[in-house]
């Protein structure tokens, strides 16, 4: 540190660190160069990605660069930011989703803006227990009384509940809701970031999985699609609603075309190579799971999120994996509860065969020692 920075002046910012380290809690960023789909080299060693959301590996697809760069779009949509491609990206979404839509630079605004914006001190929002954090903060903005009910159980569902806020694919879990069990008389909210492109008829999600038509969808960009950003996707009603009063979409700089240019190209290619590219997940998916309870040890979910809880041992697995050339960062407290520390893997449609291999034989040693 230097010499400012050791000053009483941020005497509470180095007890709040202090504390984090104390409790074993510090996190760094870690530099990656990527050379290929599941594939980088991290601090000089080469090593197979087995933690990151690209979920069919477009962000390599050779199409995804293409086309011209344009610089940032200047201002909010409100202002000078629409240009003619969010306009025709937003109506590319309503064919394939059936709803319109409405873009957002992050999944994180597009929840702040929707549960702040359609829900109000008068609402009851059913929030499930493991939503995420982007989901619970827009609750909290909205001042609508929250009802926390334990992960997918509708039945826990209060009678006088406005709205029910529920993930599609559970990102720490990798678990979905069976979204026809739960009520039709609240208004439905489905984040469905980990699971569009990947789950459901043309990867529409899982609430098409489930043949259930929600009031409100919300999808992100930065995931499947191999781009950033997001969306909100539902009435007209709703669209204008947040236009109008959704404050992070108000007084936030749109989203860049160059940006938009690779979520078209993205949504394009799973509209036409989806399948075939679901079909691979599908299928390494079942290769490391199988292989998984070969060898003694039973993941959560069903799903490409893939977690094994280790409790206190997460960390050192993780070292573990990272020195045999695979890189599966370790979740820790507070993004899951003490005790249920884990290794959340997530499967490529490009992982080949052999690498899931190398994955399972690696944890394989781990656990045996």
């Amino acid at each position: 540190m230097t010499a400012g920075e050791t000053s009483p002046r941020y005497a509470p910012w180095n007890a709040r660190l202090n504390d984090l380290r104390g409790q074993g809690l510090w996190r760094t960023l870690t530099s990656i160069q990527p050379t290929g789909p599941t594939t980088a080299r991290v601090d000089g060693q080469a090593v197979t990605i087995a933690c990151s959301n690209d979920y069919l590996g477009l962000s390599h697809h050779p199409k995804m660069s293409e086309g011209p760069l344009q610089a940032g779009a200047g201002s909010s949509r409100l202002i000078t930011g629409t240009r003619p491609a969010h306009l025709e990206l937003e109506q590319e979404l309503q064919d394939w989703l059936g709803q319109p839509a409405l873009l957002f630079s992050s999944g994180y605004l597009a929840n702040l803006a929707l549960f702040s914006t359609v829900c109000t001190q008068d609402d009851v929002i059913a929030s499930d227990a493991l939503n995420h954090a982007s989901i619970i903060d827009g609750m909290r903005l909205s001042k609508a009384r929250k009802v926390i009910v334990e992960h997918c159980a509708p039945d826990q569902i209060p009678p006088d509940a406005t709205l029910i806020a529920v993930e599609g694919l559970f990102s720490m879990d990798g678990d979905t809701p069976a979204l026809q069990d739960y009520p039709s008389k609240p208004w439905l909210a489905v984040d469905e970031a980990h699971s569009l492109g990947c789950i459901g008829p043309e990867g529409r999600g899982v609430a098409a999985a489930c043949g259930v038509t929600p009031d409100i969808v919300i999808g992100t960009f930065g995931k499947a699609f191999g781009a950033a950003g997001a969306f909100v996707a539902g009435p007209q009603l709703l669209k204008d609603l947040l236009i109008n009063a959704g404050r992070s979409f108000i007084y936030s700089t749109a989203p860049p075309e160059s940006t938009i240019q690779k979520i078209r190209t993205g949504l394009a290619i799973i509209r036409t190579e989806g399948e075939e590219r679901r079909e691979r997940l599908q299928a390494r998916t079942r290769q490391l799971r199988q292989g998984l309870g070969q060898i003694g040890l039973e993941p959560l979910g069903t799903h490409h999120i893939v977690p094994i809880t280790f409790g206190e041992q997460t960390m050192t697995v993780a070292r573990g994996l990272k020195e045999a050339g695979i890189l599966a960062t370790g979740i820790r407290f507070p993004t899951v509860p003490k005790g249920m520390e884990r290794i959340r893997f997530t499967v490529c449609s490009e992982h080949t065969p052999d690498q899931i291999d190398h994955i399972l034989g690696t944890l394989d040693k781990q656990v045996s020692r």
